[in-house]
């Protein structure tokens, strides 16, 4: 296991049941927005111990690494870089990092929020200015998508920028939420089993992109930024359009986890709970030349078979 799952106790006796208890509604807001409470504290520890976890569990940073933490100015960006700065300060490990944002240009953009705020924590970091944003309004209908193509060019400047700055890991500020809206659209949409990694190598083939809130809820992240106050920079560009996919999927998903918290627990759990020869996928299972032999007692595919529920003993990953 990588030094970093040193930096924060993996057995930390903050719960999630106990961090539930907090509460969320409008009387119980007000105290876990609050520094210094102990819901506040409940919620700080949990963010804290999930990202070192997932550091840890994927490899995620080494002695020596380059950090390029990408800031857009939103809560999920705040928080993983306030997070991976209280790690840089109790980790075993040495690494640096560099803030980035990458200023599109796009109409009433506040630029001065974020050198002031790198400058207020003393954090080294650089401004990057390329208009995208009139790329993507000269090359896209209006009412159409621009996520897409927005996507695709601030992704090409950031693999530039890391190069550059000489970054040997790129940090994005993609949380549980959105590892699970992307499994879905791919599933509902793309004919694909497939979501953002917590770690890849980059379409270019030298950059590695690291996710260190993968295992945080979007839920507590908010809480969390505005517990600290951080000066949340709204997207005025994608983020407010209407009607898009990936909206649908948060908010089915919303629905299913006021039904069940359990679903969206042992959806996330198994996408890292893969059985190939159960699958249908032929390149990952040779389904042609495999052959039968010794194997264990006979008892078929039988999770399911009786009364359509969970086995007692069946695990799931608890990450809230």
């Amino acid at each position: 296991m990588n030094d970093m799952a040193a930096a924060v106790p993996l057995s930390d006796p903050i719960q999630a049941d106990e961090l539930a208890q907090a509460g969320s509604g409008p009387a119980d807001q007000s105290e876990v927005t609050a520094p210094g409470s102990r819901r506040f504290e409940l919620l700080q520890k949990n963010i804290r111990r999930l990202t070192g976890r997932a550091i840890a569990d994927f490899d995620m940073i080494r002695d020596g690494d380059v950090i390029m933490a990408c800031m857009s100015g939103g809560a999920d960006s705040y928080t993983m870089l306030d997070t991976l700065r209280y790690l840089q300060s109790v980790a075993p490990v040495k690494f640096e990092i560099i803030a980035v944002n990458l200023d599109q240009k796009q109409p009433g953009f506040p630029e001065h929020i974020l050198p002031e705020y790198f400058e207020r924590i003393g954090v080294r970091y650089r401004i990057v200015e390329e208009d995208t944003y009139s790329i993507v309004k000269d090359k896209i209908a209006p009412g159409k998508t621009t996520c897409s193509l927005c996507s695709r060019l601030r992704r090409g400047i950031l693999y530039r920028v890391a190069k550059e700055l000489g970054a040997t890991k790129i940090a994005l500020g993609h949380h549980r939420d959105d590892i699970l809206h992307t499994f879905m659209l791919n599933m509902f949409y793309g004919g694909k089993i497939k979501t953002m990694p917590p770690k890849l190598i980059a379409d270019d083939g030298q950059n590695v992109v690291i996710r260190p809130l993968a295992y945080v809820r979007e839920p507590d992240i908010k809480k969390y930024a505005a517990a600290m106050q951080f000066p949340i920079i709204p997207c005025n560009l994608c983020g407010s359009q209407p009607n898009l996919q990936r909206q649908a999927m948060r908010e089915m998903l919303n629905e299913w986890e006021k039904t069940n918290p359990l679903w969206i627990k042992s959806m996330f759990t198994a996408m890292g709970n893969i059985a190939p020869s159960h699958m249908l996928d032929r390149s990952l299972f040779d389904f042609t030349h495999f052959t039968p032999g010794p194997g264990k007692e006979a008892s078929g595919d039988t999770l399911f078979d009786r009364d359509d529920k969970v086995e007692e003993g069946q695990s799931v990953i608890n990450l809230l």
